[in-house]
């Protein structure tokens, strides 16, 4: 049965998308060109030149993340490597010191509508945690099965509340800019013929995508 909240048209959703992305980056870009200024008023300072490695750094790992979740990355038929996908999510995670990321499972080339639906959903997941923790991806895949477990812990866990209600098909609200990811991973797993159960545990938020039956 088709997902009633998942109404935008391709040119809204890539226009929202595109607000998401640009969000992530201008933070860095901008504290890249704050330490040119400072470089320009006062020479070659390390200050500096750190502030400017540490933003650019932060831009390049937002849009690599971006271009394998949200982007073609290659032709729309071309699969995705699961490797790949592991590599962004590892540098997502490196950007900051509050989580630590468990990656397990096999490497192969997998549906790209279903390792984009990976890492939105890692992305979910990830907001589930706000104040840090540890998240665990379990990826099996063989032959044509491909499926996976992500879960978040910490001492503070909340539901993803825009996800649920979006993939649950009660959103009242208008999508934004805000909510459009958690919208975009309810379109992919509908798009890629994958269902998604979640739970909130004490400590704990469990997600678990397998093949529609």
């Amino acid at each position: 049965m088709k997902n009633p909240n998942l109404t935008l048209s391709g040119a809204d959703l890539a226009a929202l998308l595109a607000s998401r992305i640009c969000h992530d980056v201008v933070n860095p870009i901008g504290a890249a060109g704050n330490g040119l200024e400072l470089l320009d008023e006062g020479g070659m300072d390390e200050d500096a030149l750190q502030l400017i490695r540490q933003s650019t750094a932060s831009a390049t790992v937002h849009l690599k993340f971006a271009r394998i979740a949200f982007g073609a990355s290659g032709t729309l038929d071309t699969p995705l490597d699961t490797g790949e996908a592991e590599t962004a999510a590892r540098d997502l995670i490196g950007l900051g010191k509050r989580m630590t990321l468990n990656w397990s499972g096999p490497r192969i080339n997998a549906p790209k509508n279903r390792v984009k639906l990976l890492l939105n959903l890692f992305l979910v997941a990830q907001s589930t945690i706000p104040r840090g923790g540890t998240i665990d991806v379990g990826l099996d895949a063989a032959g044509d099965i491909f499926a996976f477990i992500i879960r978040t812990r910490g001492n503070y866990v909340q539901m993803p509340a825009d996800f649920a209600r979006i993939y649950g098909g009660v959103m009242e609200e208008p999508i934004t800019s805000h909510n459009v990811q958690p919208y975009y991973t309810a379109l992919l797993a509908e798009e890629s013929g994958m269902a998604i159960e979640f739970v909130v545990n004490e400590g704990e938020v469990v997600f678990e995508a397998k093949p529609a039956v």
